[in-house]
């Protein structure tokens, strides 16, 4: 059998590991960005479509709320309309097997979403907010004060801002 080298090579095969470890951490682990950063975030995921619902399920976690966040999911429920105030389009959406968010669509500045239902996709740009039953994603229409990120969600390959 053959002696294990040590030494040059054995030096370089950590190095390269390591490297490689730091690579995929910056790829692959999730990111959250807050509102105050949102206009520096929105662009480049936005235009990328990286989806990126595991900063969802961070916020949640850590229970953080004005949170810019690009996600999908799937239709889970379709809700009544809160007509409390400004009237806004509710369904809850599941993000991943164990976690569901409630969208809330501002109906005074964006489109109804026509025949939304169960079982179908939905991508999403907005804000979350967290609360103890998954959290919100609120904001997903355009800000016409241009204070906020416009926000919006596409579904059956219509984009409703």
């Amino acid at each position: 059998m053959g002696k294990i080298r040590t030494g040059k090579s054995a030096s370089s095969i950590v190095m390269l590991l390591l490297l490689l470890a730091v690579a995929w951490q910056q790829q692959w682990l999730p990111t959250t960005q807050s509102s105050a950063d949102s206009e520096q975030f929105a662009p480049q995921a936005v235009e990328s479509g990286a989806y990126d619902n595991a900063a969802i399920m961070q916020a949640f976690r850590d229970q953080r709320s004005n949170v810019q966040v690009l996600g999908q999911g799937i239709v889970q429920r379709v809700l009544p309309p809160d007509n409390d105030g400004n009237p806004h389009q509710r369904f809850i959406v599941r993000i991943a097997p164990d976690h569901t968010v409630l969208l809330a669509h501002n109906l005074t500045l964006a489109e109804e979403i026509k025949n939304l239902r169960r079982g179908e996709q939905v991508s999403f740009y907005g804000e979350y907010e967290w609360n103890d039953r998954g959290g919100v994603i609120h904001w997903t229409h355009n800000d016409p004060q241009g204070r906020h990120a416009d926000g919006w969600i596409e579904y059956r390959g219509r984009r409703y801002q």
